[in-house]
């Protein structure tokens, strides 16, 4: 099984719908490392690291959201598989 690490830019209405939250949850169903954070400008940051097929359905989640959410584009980054981080968290402002 293939790894990899996938960096995503999301954008639209993706703050104030809890997807940080959703994203964590999913990540974590899925098995995969990496963070979610909100930016300044109002968009969403996402790092992903795991099995390529589980990457590219996390991709493809981040294109719709939880509930509430409307993405309007997302930007990918793919890169080799690092094996970091150790979990998968939320990251906040200042950290």
């Amino acid at each position: 099984m293939e790894k990899g690490r996938v960096h995503l830019i999301i954008r639209g209405r993706v703050q104030g719908v809890f997807f940080r939250a959703s994203t964590r949850d999913m990540a974590a169903s899925l098995g995969l490392k990496g963070w979610v954070k909100n930016l300044s400008d109002g968009n969403v940051e996402a790092l992903f690291e795991g099995p390529k097929d589980l990457l590219l359905k996390a991709v493809q989640w981040c294109r719709k959201g939880p509930e509430g959410a409307r993405v309007t584009e997302v930007s990918e980054d793919w890169s080799e598989y690092e094996g970091e981080p150790n979990s998968f968290e939320i990251k906040y402002r200042g950290r």
